[in-house]
């Protein structure tokens, strides 16, 4: 049985990927002032879930070049929504299954980078990724609002029946 707070990050992520529906390339593409694109910020995303379960808790480098791209404090540049997305695509593929094992006790357990402490739990590694999906899904839908765009989804979506709370 997967860990409830494994549930409510994919669901996080499936809003994430609700948000991008009908956004093109060129959209995807537009700066505004400081901001990153939407392109950028999806493989940031995909940046922040290859450091944390694949480089960190499973010692699996898939895309080194994202740590020069994408990570925190990595210069703007407009890379293709097409690619990042199919980046980050593979890179949670990647991450599920070491995720369908965490268990509460796995959850408690410290982070570790090449056997030693990066000072976060796992757990505490999974509630900071869930919120800073939810953090991009709000810029990404401001994004699209200053595009002029109609129509977009209303979140937070379907929660009660895709995923509903449940005790640990």
């Amino acid at each position: 049985m997967t860990h409830p707070l494994v549930d409510q990050f994919r669901f996080t992520r499936s809003e994430w990927l609700r948000g991008l529906k009908g956004v093109s390339e060129e959209d995807a593409a537009k700066h505004f002032g400081q901001m990153n694109c939407i392109s950028w910020t999806t493989g940031h995303l995909a940046w922040h879930e290859h450091r944390t379960w694949l480089e960190r808790a499973q010692n699996i480098i898939l895309f080194p070049e994202l740590n020069h791209t994408y990570g925190f404090g990595c210069p703007m540049s407009t890379p293709s929504l097409k690619e990042v997305l199919s980046i980050w695509h593979q890179v949670t593929e990647a991450a599920d299954p070491f995720l369908n094992n965490l268990t509460t006790q796995v959850l408690l357990a410290d982070l570790l980078l090449h056997e030693k402490p990066v000072g976060q739990t796992i757990g505490s590694a999974l509630q900071r990724m869930t919120y800073h999906y939810w953090y991009h899904t709000g810029e990404v839908q401001a994004m699209r609002q200053m595009l002029g765009q109609k129509d977009l989804p209303v979140f937070v979506g379907d929660l009660d029946q895709e995923a509903p709370f449940k005790p640990a």
